[in-house]
């Protein structure tokens, strides 16, 4: 095999004179870096790329790669504890080091502790404790939850104590980006209904956080919730109930617009309770004037209805399959969402969004007493089958731009068909976002094999589909929905090669 193999494709887009190329750089995979192994992309560190990996030796790794993706380290994070249980890792990477926040228990307490490493994966300075919960059972979640602000300059820490049900008890450190705590707080989350959960956790650059409160009856749509603050120096929440009487809504998502010191919360919405989706569902709270700016309903139009319509549905149901992948924020204050259609088959019964046939994708309180919000924006991924004989597909994507008033501006829809069984490792898109334009990447089978798709959007709406990339001729799979944008204009993608994993460097010149 050779090292550091290299595709170089130089694509013409129709920019004036303007010449756009992108280099593709692969990883050598490692003996122990089979599919099964846990990873996360971590980031880029003093101008190398950072990986953790978890082989099935239940080691825990920090693969160091450099320019051309060859490994010129790997560093054990042998300060870990050895017979304790890890339940999670993560990290926070800035230019010069990265975070790594992790949880582990010991007998009957859980311990969450940080520790610097720099750009060979080595630890800086000593292990920092952040804090300890006791409890009275093996923790089958991660107690703590970790956000970072957009830049970098703060990092909240919070457990949420779940054990009296219609009061929750919300436990938050905020720091600074030298983790000196800033602020510790402890707050009361009225919960009134045991059909209530709490949704998407964010952190703004003032180091306020905001989350939402979501009422939902045995898994119908949501008819009751509340848009919630709490602001950095407060020891109290700001609860801003929603205006959707006669509205039903789906997902909520959560967005922070630094630059215009606003909260962006939308959400697809039903006319009626389980019916078809209507439309968008916008919340747009200004921080200035302490008051919502914008709060309405926008209808999808007929003609985005057929081009975004899959193989079977009609006009009315066209995006009854279709779930908010992507919220992006302009520094206008306008915004882009993206979305996509996505369901499972058996040849028992058919997934859909009322009965969550195979995985819940919203959240619950996972045991007795602590309740974690995690969320994913992407549902579903485990990474390796599940057991079950489950065909998985992934198809169009419907791309939607606003003003900051709400109004639409452009849409479009990419055409795809994906579909994988017991597997939706190499389905859906991930976004890059070279600042200029925006590039969708996934996967489209041609010919029994599958082939990187490169569509480009421009800020105008204009859509340009580049020359395929051909990848599985060097016998690489790529999994873009796992992949994470490392500089401006860098993507590290991970790969399946011969049964093992490894990583792409996409460039874009």
């Amino acid at each position: 095999m050779v090292r550091g193999r290299l595709l170089l494709l130089c694509l013409g887009l129709g920019f004036g004179l303007t010449l756009f190329s992108q280099k593709i750089v692969y990883s050598e995979p490692d003996k122990d870096d089979t599919q099964r192994m846990d990873f996360e992309i971590v980031g880029k560190i003093n101008g190398k790329f950072l990986i953790y990996k978890k082989p099935r030796s239940n080691k825990h790794i920090i693969s160091v790669l450099d320019n051309d993706m060859l490994e010129t380290g790997k560093s054990e994070l042998d300060f870990l504890p050895d017979n304790d249980r890890i339940i999670n890792i993560e990290f926070f990477p800035y230019s010069d080091f990265a975070y790594m926040i992790y949880q582990y228990q010991k007998k009957n307490v859980v311990f969450c502790s940080a520790v610097r490493v720099d750009g060979n994966g080595a630890r800086m300075g000593e292990v920092m404790l952040l804090d300890t919960t006791h409890i009275g059972f093996a923790a089958s979640n991660k107690i703590y939850t970790v956000q970072s602000s957009e830049d970098k300059s703060k990092l909240i820490v919070f457990k949420i104590n779940s054990r009296n049900k219609r009061l929750y008890l919300m436990t938050t450190f905020l720091y600074n980006d030298k983790l000196e705590l800033l602020k510790k707080s402890r707050l009361t989350i009225p919960m009134e209904d045991r059909h209530e959960s709490l949704n998407e956790f964010f952190l703004d650059n003032d180091g306020d956080l905001v989350f939402s409160r979501l009422y939902r009856n045995s898994g119908e749509n949501i008819s009751r919730a509340s848009f919630i603050i709490k602001y950095a120096q407060a020891d109290t929440l700001h609860v801003n109930p929603l205006n959707i009487e006669r509205t039903w809504l789906d997902e909520v998502h959560v967005k922070v617009d630094n630059f215009n010191k606003r909260y962006f919360l939308t959400s697809f919405y039903y006319p009626q309770r389980k019916g078809n989706i209507e439309g968008f569902y916008f919340y747009i709270w200004d921080k200035a004037l302490g008051k919502p700016a914008v709060q309405d309903t926008v209808t999808l139009g007929e003609e985005l209805r057929r081009e975004a319509k899959t193989t079977g549905s009609n006009n009315k149901m066209a995006f009854n399959d279709y779930f908010i992948r992507n919220v992006i924020i302009r520094r206008d204050g306008g915004f882009i969402i993206g979305s996509e259609s996505f369901y499972t088959s058996s040849r028992f019964n058919n997934w859909n969004r009322w009965d969550y046939l195979y995985r819940y994708p919203f959240l619950n309180p996972v045991n007795s007493y602590y309740y974690s919000p995690y969320y994913s924006s992407y549902l579903w991924t485990t990474r390796w089958a599940s057991g079950q004989s489950v065909r998985y597909h992934a198809d169009n994507i419907a791309v939607l731009a606003f003003d900051r008033n709400g109004n639409l501006e452009w849409n479009t829809v990419m055409g795809k068909e994906q579909y994988d069984d017991n597997s939706d490792n190499l389905l859906s898109y991930q976004v890059m976002n070279t600042g200029g334009e925006l590039h969708f990447l996934f996967n489209q089978q041609e010919k029994r094999n599958n082939l990187l798709n490169d569509y480009s959007i421009s800020p105008q709406g204009e859509l340009t589909r580049n020359p395929t990339l051909k990848n599985l001729d060097k016998g690489h799979e790529f999994m873009p929905k796992y992949a994470k944008q490392v500089s401006a204009r860098q993507m590290i993608v991970p790969c399946i090669y011969r049964n093992y994993i490894c990583f792409a460097k996409i460039e874009y010149n």
